[in-house]
This record gives C-alpha cells, structure tokens and sequence, in this order.
C-alpha cells in the first residue's frame, strides 16, 4: 500500500516537471537587452538556503525548548512568511523610488539615512558570510561522514566547494537557475517522499507524543506572570527563527526581476512550499521515536532511515549536501546584489563590472577569496561565528520593519497604492523582532560581541565612505536655492506675493504667474523631483526638520519683503490618522506659524484658494 502510494505520487510529479519544463521562459528570459529571471527563479534560488534549515532546526529548537520546538516551528513559520508581506511592499516603495534592488540596505538608506544602512549592510553580510561558510562546510561533512578523511582533505574540499560554486555564478544567473532548478526538482521528490512516509507510518504512539508536546506547550504559556509568559514565547521564537534563514534574499535580489509584483509571487511560493515542509517535517521528526541526544546532527537522516531504509537514508544525506551547496550559491546571489547596490550608489564602478554573461564576476572573485579567508582562518569551525547568525538576521528585519513604520508614518498610503498592509501589526512585528534581538544578544554574549565589532568596522568604513562619495551631495547640488526664488519674486510688481507648497509627485498645469512661488521641500536621499516651472523651486532638506526648515525659509521671505502681503498655502493632508500619525504632529506645528509671523496670511484646505492665487494648486506640505 505504501509503495502503490509512493510510486503513484512520483509519477504525477514527474508529469508536473515535464509539463514546466516545457514552458518557454520558465526561469528566464531576455527582454530589453538584459536577462531577467522569473519569480520561480528567484524562489527557488531563496528556498534552496531555507531549505538547509530543515536538517539542522528541527533538532537545534528540541535541545533548547524541547518537544514544544513542534508547534514553535509552525508558528514562527506563519509569523515569517505573513511578515513578508511587509518586504512586498518594501519592494513596491523601492520600485516606486527607482532603488532596485538592495533590499534592507536600500530601504534603510531611503527612510534612515547612509549610517542605519550600513548597519543594516553589517548585520546581512554577516548573514551571507556565515551561510556560505558554515554551509560550506556542513555540506563536505554530511557528504564525507561515511569516509575518514583527514581534516586537510575536507579542508581542500570545502575550498574546492566555494570555488566552484564561485565559478557558477561567474557563468551567469541564467545558467545558475537552470543549476538551482534541478537540485531543486530532485529535493521535491526526496520530501513529498518523506513526509507521505511520515505520514502513512504515523501512528498512536506518535500522536501521544504530539498531543504531549501540546500540553508542554499550553503549561509552558500558561504562567502566573504576563511578563514570563512573554518572556518563554520571544525566546521559542528566537530558538526557531533560524529554520527560515533566507527569506530576506528574494528582496535583496529584486533586481534581477522586472518588477516588484515577481516579489510577491515567489514569497507566496516560499510560504507554500517551506512554510509547510518545514513544520510538518519537524513535527513527524519530533514525534517519532528517536533518541534526540544521539541524533542531533542527524536527525532527519536519520528519521528517513527508520522509515524507508538505508538507501533513503543515503538520498536524504545527499540532499542535504547539495542543498548546503545550493545554500553558499545564495550567499553568493544576494551577497553580490548588495554590494552591487552599495558600489553604484557611492561610485566604485570598477567593482560593478559585468562579464559578456551579465554576471558581476569581480564581486563573485572577491567574496570567494573573502569566504575561503574566513574558512582558513576558522579552520572550518564555526561554533563562535554561528552565534552571530541569528542576530544578523533578526537585526535586519528589525531595520526593515522599523523603516517601514517611518516610512507610513510620514508618508501615509497614498503614495504607494497597489499594495499596502496594516501599520499595527506591523508595529507588533517590530516588538517581537525587538524583543527577539535583545533576548539573543543577552543570551549570546560572544556573538553579539562579535556582530557589534564587525558592524562598528562596517559602520567606520561606511562613514568615511560616506563623507566623500555621498550621493545626496550631488542631489543637493542639483536644487535650488532661496536666493534664486526671492529673486524671481523680486522681479513682481504685485502687491502681494503666494508661496505654495507642493508635494513631489504633484504637478501642475496652471501657466506661471511672477507673484507665485511653488516650493517643494525634498529629501535628497530620495532624488531631486523634476522642475514643473520657472517658478517651481525645489529646497532640500537637510538636517533641520520640515517644521523648522519651514521657519527658516519663512523668515527669509519675511525679511526680503516686509513691505508686501505674503500668503503661504498648505494644503490639507488626506491620510488617515491610522495610516499617518504624522499628522497631528504636523498640524499642530502649522499652527504654531500664524504666531511666528503675524503679517503672514495662512490658507489650509484642500480646494484651490481664492483670490489672485485662484489658478494655484495647494498642496500638502511632505
């Protein structure tokens, strides 16, 4: 029965893979003179990395928070792919910005500025450093642990290992997804293999095994003191957060898709195919009956030994090698699109140059030197270095939700309208990252340490990068100045003059009038917005607040032209109160103006003004 069963699954996934591979741009295709890669490209790429977790999580939760790892697994596996629904609409405001590609580095910069992103740069290298070396190594020793080699030989060939997996990349994304893509047909048949095993062979005893993970887990919770209940629930997550290492690389790789809705599909992708393999495997593993402290490193090896043999066992030992291999070749994609990211805002063009294949083969030589280093120097241990993993990680989703409540907060919804999500659950997202970083950083002393140490080199470097090749130097040259707009409104015989402020994306059809001043206050960090008018005049915004940037320009126009009526025009912001807090911040320092400058006519509304100023827009200040 079992056997009928396996076989009749494996032929109709053998049908599904003939039919898709037959499919004409599959996983990639060539469009406007560039190779671009599908959506299953870039989730299969991202799946191969979370896909190693499976091997090693399961077994990592069960030491620390025991038989409770169960139901942990499976919700923080609903809690990370629900969160990335956030880094969908990150991808979306990238887009929107024209900053492709870069994911937390590119958002953090957008939103915080060049030094949060460089921790946020820090704190994701670290991420790609360890997955390729630790995975280099885990990979060389599931597939030589039948073998006793000597320590130079496995060293040889986790060398040999970096390099090869540099050298495919080298040859282009298009033949790395093809790469990516077998490995990955033959991990579906090995898995959907597994769990139908598991679940046929599933029996009383293991469901006294998971219903007693269930109670541990509800008494567990179940505390006199919120506060500990809290405390238990943030450090089961933290222990289980690393079975979904990964997730953040289809962001970073946006770049090598059209558009931000590809995102989107490969995280729904992700969410059903690791989202459910990975808690319904750790759920049979755990509960099957298997002396956990004998089979730590193996534990899944040896679950698919018990349930089908040795021969299976072998296979799933294989994947496993193979998907640690496919691991390092994602630490490879992503780790070169952020750097990518950081050489062309800051001018190392020398770095970004590509082969006649598209790939950035420099950036790939150098991370292959900088892993093998790194591997030579640790002499393949990585015990220390892993505690840095983890904190890397959550570091980096706590930028990103923390940029993207500011963001919202500022900016609302109605900039970005295809897609946006709710602002307090992602609140509640950022708490529990928060309170995750903090739980393993208390518990991790060395590894935080060490993830400090490397992020304050990183933020050194990216500091004096910083002051010399910054390119909102540049933005900032390409603005106008206060002078030039007092001298265009010098040139108005009229008795009264009208500064209208404007949003960036607004534009405007009325013809110019010499007594009419449109002002739009810019972020240089988002580009300078295009001219509208002779007189449309565009400040940035530097260091000062948009209150008091306000203020200065006011009192400029205050001196220069004591002698006419000035009337200053705000538009009424639109956004909800749920959807930009900001906003009664801003009002109530818009209020505070008609007492700083009594002279002054202030007009707020959404309709157009009226009076001389009739064919003018109002707009709200950004």
């Amino acid at each position: 029965m079992k056997a009928a069963i396996l076989i009749a699954v494996n032929l109709a996934l053998v049908g599904l893979f003939v039919w898709l591979m037959r499919r004409p741009g599959r996983l990639s295709y060539y469009q406007n003179g560039k190779w671009w890669l599908t959506w299953l490209s870039v989730a299969v790429i991202t799946l191969m990395d979370e896909l190693t977790s499976v091997f090693y999580a399961p077994a990592e939760a069960y030491r620390f928070i025991g038989s409770s790892a169960i139901f942990f697994i499976a919700f923080t596996a609903i809690f990370i792919h629900y969160m990335t629904t956030r880094l969908v609409e990150i991808g979306e405001i990238l887009e929107h910005h024209g900053l492709i590609g870069g994911g937390v580095y590119s958002f953090s910069y957008l939103v915080l500025g060049p030094l949060v992103s460089f921790v946020a740069v820090a704190s994701i290298m670290v991420d790609y450093i360890l997955t390729a070396c630790i995975s280099a190594v885990s990979a060389v020793l599931n597939s030589t642990s039948f073998f006793q080699l000597p320590h130079y030989v496995i060293m040889a060939i986790v060398l040999l290992t970096i390099w090869a997996v540099a050298g495919l990349n080298i040859l282009g994304i298009k033949e790395n997804a093809r790469v990516t893509f077998a490995i990955f047909m033959a991990a579906v048949f090995i898995f959907i293999t597994l769990i139908i095993s598991g679940i046929i062979d599933f029996d009383a005893a293991a469901l006294a095994r998971l219903k007693g993970a269930a109670h541990q887990t509800a008494a567990g919770l179940k505390s006199e003191s919120w506060f500990h209940s809290y405390q238990l629930f943030i450090a089961s997550i933290a222990f289980c957060i690393l079975a979904y290492s990964g997730v953040e690389s289809v962001l970073q790789t946006a770049g090598l898709v059209r558009s931000w809705r590809e995102i989107g599909k490969a995280y729904i992708f992700l969410a059903c195919t690791v989202g459910i393999v990975t808690p319904i495997v750790a759920a049979l593993a755990l509960s099957a009956p298997i002396d956990f402290h004998l089979h730590e490193g193996d534990l899944i090896t040896h679950y698919a030994t018990i349930l089908n043999g040795l021969p299976f066992g072998v296979a799933v030992a294989a994947l496993a090698s193979f998907t640690l291999i496919m691991a390092v070749n994602t630490a490879f994609v992503a780790s070169s699109e952020l750097i990518e990211r950081v050489a062309h805002r800051y001018g190392f063009h020398w770095l970004i140059v590509t082969n006649r294949r598209q790939s950035l083969y420099r950036i790939h030589l150098a991370n292959a030197i900088f892993f093998s280093v790194i591997i030579l120097i640790t002499s393949g241990r990585q015990e220390t270095l892993a505690d840095m993993y983890a904190l890397g990680l959550i570091a980096s989703f706590c930028i990103n939700m923390g940029s993207l409540i500011i963001y919202r907060y500022f900016m609302g919804t109605k900039e970005v309208i295809h897609f946006n999500t709710s602002r307090l659950v992602t609140l509640v997202m950022w708490v529990i990252f928060v309170s995750c970083f903090v739980f393993l950083a208390i518990k991790k002393t060395h590894g935080t340490l060490l993830w400090a140490v490397v992020t304050g080199m990183v933020l050194l470097a990216g500091f004096l990068v910083a002051q010399k090749r910054a390119p909102e130097r540049r933005e900032i040259e390409k603005g106008d100045s206060e002078m030039e707009m007092i001298l265009y409104l010098a040139e108005s015989a009229a008795p009264d003059i009208h500064l209208v402020f404007k949003r960036s994306q607004e534009s405007s059809e009325e013809p110019p009038e010499d007594n009419v001043a449109h002002i739009t206050l810019y972020s240089p960090r988002a580009g300078i917005p295009p001219k509208l008018g002779p007189n449309h005049f565009r400040l940035p915004l530097l260091k000062l607040s948009l209150y008091h940037r306000l203020v200065a320009l006011l009192r400029v126009v205050e001196y220069e032209f004591g002698d006419r009526l000035v009337t200053v025009h705000l538009g009424w912001p639109m956004s909800s109160w749920l959807d930009r807090l900001a906003i009664g911040v801003m009002v109530f320092n818009m209020m505070r103006l008609p007492r700083l400058f009594p002279h002054f006519r202030f007009i707020m509304s959404y309709t157009e003004p009226t009076g001389s100023a009739s064919k003018v827009q109002d707009a709200a200040v950004k």
